[in-house]
């Protein structure tokens, strides 16, 4: 019989973070010290506090969820900061095993006149850089007793905004004040689309994909399909949040709307009593070929259990969650945390759940683990990155043999 899954084990092997939001994980005493050092008005100035008050266990909804991003953006507005809570989460992720992060975050959210989209992201990159060669420089990557650090950023167009959310949403609602809101929604992800092609092939900054997010219902993908189809055009690979808070049709759209390579949440992939639209005839054939599109196309799911189960209120538990089935339905599947800072968790937090609550075997874990990493839009070649998911798939099997017979 083979050995259980340990908490030690799942420490210990590589793992990817390809779904996790910079503004949704900072660490709460660098919050609070940068609160009080820009003079943002936090609700309480202790962890138990913020704990208490702000990122709770359980949150009421989504909006619920959310609202603590008000205080962590507030302290993003300068090139300093973004970089040290940029190194910090780096620093986070390595200490528990994790050797490649895709880090997302709206650039627009953090803009104004003194700080640029493209400053947010250079901040950013060297956080993250900072981390890698200390990383990448250890004598136990040297010695080949673990593998290299790497990482990405993703830029993440909104479905969503106002005028209040940002000084550059604020400028952009200015600028077409006779507009309707649709139409500047979509201006400003055609704006960060563009932003993204020269950040990624004319300045040499590490952005590997292009993303979408916010409320879904109300805020179709379609959109922003003038700025899918530009990064698409522009060799720059597609994530989608979809299917976190509406049905299979949203994650229909983030795939042939926006071309998505892979997919954020996609919580109700099989939800076929929420299809809405009435020329769909079939929901349950529809949703079907649907789910045998994704898995044949192997387009990665990144998977959130805590945060789906935080602002989800129908998802009584873990052990209701579609992951299961995802798997049973042999789809390429990665765990992440969404946010660290708003779940309170971590990679190795969120496997031990599916571990837990989905019985997740030893042979699925090693899916799950390879699926994150061939699934990256890794920053190099694909010659390297093939080469890389071999020294993860060594790695993993050594681990394997020691710790687990």
């Amino acid at each position: 019989m083979a050995q259980r899954i340990t908490e030690e084990f799942v420490r210990l092997i590589p793992k990817t973070e390809l779904h996790v939001h910079l503004d949704g994980s900072l660490r709460i005493p660098t919050l609070i010290e940068l609160a009080k050092a820009g003079k943002v008005k936090l609700p309480a100035y202790s962890e138990e506090g913020l704990r208490k008050k702000v990122f709770k266990d359980f949150y009421k909804d989504l909006p619920d969820y959310l609202a603590g991003f008000g205080y962590t953006c507030a302290v993003m507005q300068n090139a300093e900061n973004v970089e040290r809570i940029a190194y910090e989460l780096a620093v986070d992720h390595l200490a528990e095993g994790v050797r490649y992060v895709e880090v997302r975050f709206a650039p627009q959210l953090h803009a104004h006149e003194d700080f640029s989209m493209e400053d947010v992201v250079r901040a950013t990159a060297r956080g993250f850089e900072r981390a890698q060669k200390e990383h990448n420089r250890s004598p136990d990557v040297k010695a080949g007793r673990d593998i290299p650090f790497h990482f990405g950023i993703i830029l993440c167009a909104l479905r969503f905004f106002n005028e209040y959310m940002s000084p550059y949403y604020a400028a952009i609602s200015r600028v077409m004040p006779f507009a309707p809101r649709k139409q500047i929604i979509a201006a400003a992800s055609q704006e960060l689309a563009r932003a993204a092609a020269v950040m990624k092939h004319e300045l040499g900054l590490p952005v590997v994909a292009f993303d979408l997010a916010g409320a879904e219902a109300g805020y179709p993908a379609e959109d922003h399909k003038a700025a899918f189809q530009f990064a698409h055009s522009n060799f720059i690979r597609k994530t989608v949040h979809a299917g976190e808070a509406y049905g299979p049709e949203s994650i229909f759209q983030a795939i042939t709307d926006c071309y998505a390579d892979r997919l954020g949440h996609g919580t109700w992939l099989f939800a076929d009593e929420m299809v809405r639209n009435p020329a769909i005839e079939d929901p349950k054939a529809y949703v079907h070929n649907l789910v045998d599109y994704i898995a044949s196309q192997r387009i990665c799911i990144e998977v959130c259990l805590t945060s789906n189960l935080q602002t989800l209120p129908h998802m009584k538990s873990i052990a209701k969650h579609p992951l299961r089935k995802m798997l049973d339905h042999g789809l390429s599947v990665s765990i992440c945390t969404d946010n660290r800072l708003m779940s309170n968790t971590t990679v190795t937090n969120e496997i031990m759940l599916a571990v837990k609550h989905l019985n997740l075997t030893q042979r699925e874990l090693r899916n799950v683990i390879v699926a994150g990493f061939k699934g990256s839009f890794f920053p190099g070649d694909y010659t390297e990155k093939r080469a890389y998911v071999r020294q993860v798939i060594d790695r993993y099997e050594q681990l394997k043999a020691e710790h687990l017979k």
